[in-house]
């Protein structure tokens, strides 16, 4: 049976006190004598007493709490932005609360809902795909809620805002498969709606024009953040034609599902089709064989996006204007790219 927790009610009993002594003698008032004090503290420190700490959050009108949503926490991308989350927290004192979107536009609702609820501090967010607009944020800002958004921007989000330059990274990654002698690449992009998808889809239709090499639609193909969907649209490419002889893919899992379809079938990379894709080096150094990669500050953007984040909470004023730190990738070339004919 769970022992009841013990509360000012009952040590003010044990003493013969008031409730509003005890309150004031524990948060060390100048109007309680030192001996009443020590009693007090005694009597709480063998009772362990430990306060309340959603009634303490209301009484300062602070929780020491922040709230963090990611679309899925078993993305390696969105666990990495959390442990930069967490360790800024930590070192100023709060503590984090971990959401799943799922990218699923009701369950992104459902939250903020939750955490207008709970009254945490602030909230960085990376938002869901289905989501078109960011009303939702909105309405926790106007209840002086803060928001920080990470990974998937836009201009018209009204906070500070951290992300990848991932115009450059997808250029480079493109501009490398050109390099090594590829003509024929294609693309497999994130759903349309998602900020990080049109920037990246932009950096590779630029490495191609620079180049002056043909951009072909039905090179592109979009689909969702999956490792599904990157297998799907690559049994897809391969079906063409006209087939590709690199691929680039926009994401880690849709990176997975590209190796896994090519291997699949039989192709060869690079010797067949050269793969790049936005991938977590460790991961990517585990395929065989491991794989180009545009790499991210992942653990950094979650650093920034909080340091901006506190900054807002214990801002007395709001900024005259809010800020966008743009981190940059890195490329780590690997054999499933590097062709040595």
């Amino acid at each position: 049976m769970k022992k009841p927790s013990v509360t000012i009610k009952e040590i003010a009993r044990q003493l013969n006190i008031s409730k509003s002594t005890v309150s004031r003698a524990l948060r060390d008032s100048s109007e309680i004598s030192t001996e009443t004090k020590k009693k007090v503290i005694d009597l709480a420190e063998a009772l362990r007493y430990s306060p309340n700490p959603i009634a303490l959050g209301l009484l300062k009108n602070k929780t020491q709490t922040i709230g963090v949503i990611v679309p899925d926490i078993a993305n390696r991308f969105y666990s990495s932005v959390i442990g930069g989350v967490e360790d800024i927290a930590y070192s100023r004192g709060y503590h984090t609360m971990i959401y799943q979107s799922h990218e699923q536009l009701e369950r992104e609702l459902a939250v903020t809902r939750h955490i207008a609820m709970r009254r945490v501090d602030g909230l960085v967010v990376a938002i869901c795909s289905q989501s078109e607009n960011t009303d939702h944020f909105t309405e926790l800002q106007e209840q002086e809620i803060p928001v920080v958004y990470f990974d998937r921007v836009s201009e018209s989000m009204n906070s500070h805002k951290v992300r990848v330059d991932d115009y450059k990274g997808a250029f480079d990654a493109t501009e490398h498969l050109i390099h090594q002698g590829c003509r024929s690449i294609a693309h497999i992009a994130g759903p349309q709606q998602v900020s990080i998808t049109a920037n990246r889809l932009e950096g590779y239709r630029d490495a191609l024009i620079k180049h002056q090499i043909e951009f072909r639609e039905e090179w592109v193909m979009h689909t969702e953040i999956t490792q599904a969907g990157g297998t799907d649209r690559t049994y897809q490419l391969m079906a063409l034609k006209n087939r590709p002889d690199a691929i680039f893919g926009a994401s880690e899992r849709l990176t997975m599902g590209i190796h896994l379809a090519l291997r699949q079938l039989g192709y060869r990379m690079p010797d067949d089709v050269a793969v790049v894709g936005f991938c977590d080096l460790a991961m990517s150094s585990l395929m065989d064989p491991p794989v180009t990669s545009v790499t991210q500050p992942s653990f950094e953007m979650g650093q920034h996006a909080t340091s901006l984040l506190l900054d807002l909470i214990e801002s007395k004023s709001t900024p005259a204007s809010f800020e966008t730190r743009v981190l940059q990738s890195n490329l780590v070339i690997k054999k499933s790219s590097l062709r040595t004919d």
